[in-house]
């Protein structure tokens, strides 16, 4: 790891974190702290420990070992549910009630919190407008009547509706054509930057990573094994195989170059 590239801020911070199963490492000594505003990305090849460690942030998966702090709080001595329902979280799956409208689906956590059904109403209606799914237009639909870029759309609508200031996110753009996935991404920064958010993106997709997150951590084996900065990554890359997840964009970067001359 670089070092100084992964210090600062308390956002979120983990520290000594590993997670085994049957006596087997899937994560293993990670150290990682997210500073106010940042998207860092956790990138690595299928089985690297990257998802374990994102959901052991909200514990949908238990730590074996180290320490979780979420904005200042003790995350393993928080009750679980009262923690998930403070950070939002959004996947790749979706995940949305094929038998509640686009409102209900979006309202859900404010809904368990116990607000007001205005309230929930007004902030259901707001985000959907933020989203680019007018609620006069989208808000009685069922998830079956939506494309699957306008499903993600409501998955980023409930997973902002309780105003989280942190959200973790496990490959919400993956499952999207190009165009849909690149006019997303871009929405998703903009609502980042002006929502204050502070968000760890999980994916397998190093150009993803590299343009979209302010910091790429490098996981393989359950270790990070470079934290830094997009521009530090691709002039300093720390080892063979942080060089090796770099060929796939600098190949695409090279060809499309080259198409264009």
């Amino acid at each position: 790891m670089v070092p100084g590239d992964c210090v600062g801020g308390n956002v979120i911070e983990l520290s000594g974190v590993g997670k085994s199963y049957d006596g087997k490492w899937v994560v293993r000594d990670v150290d990682l702290v997210v500073e106010p505003g940042e998207i860092v990305a956790l990138v690595g090849t299928s089985g690297c420990g990257k998802t374990t460690t994102l959901k052991m942030i909200n514990r949908l998966v238990e730590p074996s070992c180290g320490s979780i702090r979420v904005s200042g709080e003790d995350a393993l001595a928080a009750d679980p549910v009262g923690l998930r329902r403070r950070i939002g979280y959004v996947f790749q799956r979706i995940g949305l009630f094929p038998h509640l409208t686009i409102a209900e689906n979006a309202g859900v956590v404010p809904e368990l919190l116990g607000w007001p059904p205005a309230e929930t109403a007004s902030r259901v209606s707001e985000l959907l407008e933020v989203v680019g799914l007018p609620a006069a237009q989208f808000a009685g639909r069922y998830p079956a009547e939506l494309s699957g870029g306008q499903r993600q759309r409501v998955g980023f609508a409930r997973a902002l509706a309780a105003r989280p200031k942190v959200l973790l996110m496990d490959e919400p753009f993956g499952a999207l054509d190009p165009i849909t996935r690149d006019a997303l991404q871009v929405e998703y920064r903009r609502l980042h930057t002006e929502m204050g958010l502070t968000a760890i993106l999980v994916t397998h997709d190093m150009a993803e990573a590299l343009l979209l997150a302010d910091r790429v951590a490098v996981m393989d084996a359950g270790r990070i094994l470079q934290c830094a900065t997009p521009q530090t990554i691709l002039r300093h890359p720390a080892n063979a195989f942080v060089e090796e997840m770099l060929q796939t964009p600098l190949r695409q970067a090279r060809a499309l170059t080259e198409a264009s001359a």
